[in-house]
C-alpha cells in the first residue's frame, strides 16, 4: 500500500512540470514504442518509464522483481535517464526482437587480410542494424602501394577499405530511426597518416565516420624536440626473406608496440619490427593535424598511451579505439552503456 502511494506521488511530481515541446517531439520520434501499424503502445512518457522499469527488473529473481520495479520506476521519474538504446528497445522485444540495448561497441581487431576485413564489415553491419554505434582501428591495414603477394598486386590502402565501411553504414538502416554512428581510429606512425588526416577534405568522403588519431608519447616527444618521425608498418618474415632485408638495420626498421603480433616479427619485449616507408619532420605532421582540426574540427586526438596506462584492466586488454563519439575507450569487442541524470 505504501509503495503504491509513493509511486502515485512520484508520478504526480513528474507531471507537475510540463515537458518542453522539443523533449516531447524527441520522445515521440525516437523512444515512444509503437506497433507496426503506427499505433501507440506507450501512450505517454510514464508508460515508457514503466516499460523500462519492468524490463530492467525482470532479470532479477522472482521474489525481488517488484521491489526493483519500484526502485527503477522511482529513479526514472526522478530524472535518471538510461541511454537511448535502452529507452528505445528495453521491453520492446515483441515489436523489434533483433535490436540491442547497448549503445556503443568497438569492433574486433581488423586484421590485414581480405577475409578478415570483409568479416568485420559483416559484423559491423549487423551491429549497426541492431542500433549500436561502433568503433574500429584501421591502421592495422598495410599502407597504400604495399605489395600483396597473395594477389600479386599492390594494395589500395586502409582509406579505400574505410570507404567500404562508410557506404555500408550509409546503406544499413539503423534500428530506432537514427543514423548509424562509427568511429575510425588511426595510429600516428602509419605511412598513410597524412591521407587519413586530410580524408574529409574530399567532398562526401567518410561522412558516416568520426575520425581520431592514436597519438603516442613517442610522437609528442619527437614534436617537442623537432625530430624526424618514422612512418612504418609491420613486416612479415616472408617479406624479409623475399626482399633480402637485414632486420638489424636501424635505417630500415623500427621496433614498436603493435595491437597484433600474429605473422609479424617480435622481440623479447613484445615489440614488432616495422619497416620504415618514409620519414617526415614530426613538427610537420603536427602542423597538418592542427590545420585540419582548425578547418574541419577533425580528426580527434586520443592519447592512446595514457588511455592504456590508466585503464584498470590494462593487464587483460589493449585499447585501440573508442565508441563513436569518443566518450569511452574500449577494447576489441568491448561495449558500454551510457546514461544521464536530469
Amino acid at each position: 500500500m505504501v509503495s503504491a502511494v509513493k509511486n502515485k506521488e512520484d508520478k504526480k511530481s513528474l507531471l507537475a512540470v510540463d515537458l518542453q515541446s522539443t523533449s516531447l517531439d524527441i520522445w515521440q520520434t525516437k523512444y515512444q514504442l509503437k506497433s507496426k501499424d503506427g499505433s501507440k503502445i506507450d501512450k505517454n512518457i510514464d508508460d515508457t518509464y514503466m516499460r523500462l522499469a519492468r524490463a530492467l527488473s525482470d532479470v532479477e529473481k522472482e521474489t525481488d522483481k517488484e521491489k526493483y520495479y519500484d526502485k527503477f520506476l522511482w529513479a526514472l521519474r526522478a530524472g535518471a535517464i538510461p541511454a537511448g538504446r535502452i529507452v528505445s528497445n528495453a521491453g520492446a522485444e515483441e515489436h523489434k526482437p533483433a535490436t540491442s540495448t547497448i549503445n556503443c561497441t568497438v569492433s574486433g581487431t581488423v586484421s590485414d587480410s581480405m577475409d578478415n576485413i570483409l568479416d568485420k564489415v559483416h559484423e559491423a553491419g549487423l551491429t549497426l542494424k541492431a542500433g549500436c554505434g561502433i568503433g574500429y582501428e584501421f591502421s592495422t591495414l598495410r599502407p597504400k602501394g604495399a605489395y600483396v603477394s597473395g594477389a600479386g598486386a599492390y594494395t589500395s590502402g586502409p582509406l579505400s577499405f574505410m570507404d567500404i565501411y562508410d557506404k555500408m553504414c550509409f546503406t544499413v538502416s539503423s534500428a530506432g530511426g537514427r543514423r548509424g554512428a562509427q568511429m575510425g581510429t588511426f595510429d600516428i606512425s602509419h605511412p598513410d597518416i597524412v591521407e587519413f588526416i586530410r580524408a574529409k577534405r574530399e567532398d562526401g568522403r567518410l561522412r558516416q565516420f568520426n575520425l581520431s588519431l592514436l597519438i603516442t608519447e613517442e610522437f609528442m616527444e619527437a614534436v617537442k624536440n623537432n625530430r624526424e618521425w618514422d612512418l612504418a608498418f609491420p613486416i612479415t618474415q616472408k617479406e624479409i626473406d623475399e626482399d633480402g632485408l637485414d632486420i638489424n638495420d636501424n635505417s630500415i626498421f623500427v621496433w614498436r608496440e603493435w595491437p597484433e603480433q600474429k605473422n609479424y616479427i617480435t622481440d623479447n619485449e613484445g615489440l614488432v619490427a616495422c619497416k620504415i616507408y618514409k620519414k617526415m619532420p614530426a613538427q610537420r605532421v603536427w602542423d597538418i593535424i592542427m590545420t585540419s582540426t582548425y578547418d574541419y574540427a577533425e580528426p580527434g586526438f586520443v592519447l592512446i598511451d595514457k588511455v592504456n596506462e590508466m585503464n584498470n584492466n590494462w593487464f587483460a586488454e589493449n585499447i585501440r579505439a573508442t565508441n563513436p563519439c569518443g566518450e569511452q575507450p574500449l577494447p576489441p569487442y568491448g561495449s558500454c552503456l551510457l546514461g544521464s541524470v536530469n
